[in-house]
């Protein structure tokens, strides 16, 4: 058999297994569509009373989610605002997104990676990092602390008076 021969005999057999495998490729798309299912970005943190102030009036680091969700609760002053309150910072370093430590004994965040520092209230002050910790929103509904990853605040653009971004509280007595 020369070559034209078994093109016209078999050509038609190679455009039917090709519809057919396109057909199935299209089906096998439709039934198992790419989606990406991620966690949800607002998370319960429990009650605003879980979350005491200090007793010397210094700001206190919650690190209660900050392996779960990657979140730190403070408790304390802002002094870049004068607020007093419940804020959330986002546990990653806004130089290359390492997750810092809550250093308790020195009072600062300090990144692991390239040795960023912050202060307690977010203000970073040594290593690389170009701009501050970002703030996340924070509220309360339904007598419990809602934190929304999703809505972030940052301080280079003035978002840090905003009053999504902290839980005011009444100051301790020192």
């Amino acid at each position: 058999m020369d070559r034209r021969k078994f093109f016209r005999a078999f050509g038609w057999f190679g455009a039917l297994v090709g519809i057919f495998g396109s057909g199935v490729f299209m089906l096998g798309k439709f039934l198992f569509p790419r989606v990406l299912y991620e966690p949800p970005l607002t998370f319960r943190a429990g009650s605003p009373d879980a979350y005491p102030p200090d007793p010397a009036g210094r700001i206190r680091i919650y690190e209660t989610f900050k392996k779960s969700k990657r979140v730190w609760i403070v408790h304390g002053d802002d002094p870049t605002t004068g607020q007093h309150g419940i804020y959330a910072f986002l546990a990653r370093c806004t130089h290359l997104g390492c997750t810092p430590r809550w250093l308790n004994n020195e009072g600062k965040f300090k990144c692991p990676c390239h040795g960023s520092g912050f202060y307690p209230y977010g203000v970073n002050f040594e290593g690389p990092a170009p701009v501050p910790l970002e703030k996340l929103g924070i509220v309360v509904a339904d007598g419990q602390l809602m934190i929304d990853k999703g809505n972030t605040f940052r301080w280079e653009n003035g978002e840090w008076d905003d009053p999504g971004c902290i839980v005011p509280t009444n100051r301790p007595i020192v």
